[in-house]
């Protein structure tokens, strides 16, 4: 099963690309875990920039995109070697009891996040930001979605409940 088919709303990226990329050589950036849910929510750069992308973010020099991926009720997790950013494969398989998908995140540098959840995965707060020379992801955001452009032009703290847990 292709990554799109685990997507319940891939319409930002589809708009973006014209598909839903693959997530192989993604940074994973941070992992929230939630007890609500519970849920699983991965912060990533995704491979590629887009071909085509929106002319604000080709003027003001943008050339990564940057999203969450939400897993919801996760269980069984497991994580390992775990030092951000961590550039690695995102893997998600059907698993188990009907509606229900492994995940496995595997880093190069030994990096190995397993867990298995719902086979309903969300995509939010989709972002273009230009990459530090350092790889850091701490400059101006543009966001995709009017509600963060007009609460964010960064990226907010890890604790932000509102960002990070919705």
């Amino acid at each position: 099963m292709t990554v799109e088919s685990f997507l319940v709303n891939p319409e930002a990226l589809n708009s973006l690309y014209g598909h839903v990329p693959d997530l192989d050589d993604v940074r994973i950036r941070s992992i929230n875990l939630n007890w609500r849910g519970p849920t699983v929510t991965l912060r990533v750069d995704l491979p590629s920039f887009p071909a085509s992308p929106p002319q604000e973010w080709t003027d003001a020099g943008m050339d990564t995109v940057q999203c969450q991926l939400q897993f919801l009720a996760a269980e069984n997790i497991s994580l390992t070697d775990w030092s951000p950013p961590s550039v690695g494969r995102i893997e998600m398989s059907p698993w188990g009891r009907e509606s229900r998908m492994r995940v496995t995140a595997d880093g190069r540098e030994e990096m190995a996040l397993r867990f298995d959840c719902s086979e309903s995965v969300r995509v939010g707060h989709v972002s273009a930001f230009h990459i530090q020379a350092d790889g850091s992801d701490n400059g101006p955001h543009l966001f995709v979605s009017r509600i963060d452009a007009r609460r964010h032009t960064f990226l907010p703290p890890t604790d932000e409940k509102t960002f990070y847990e919705r």
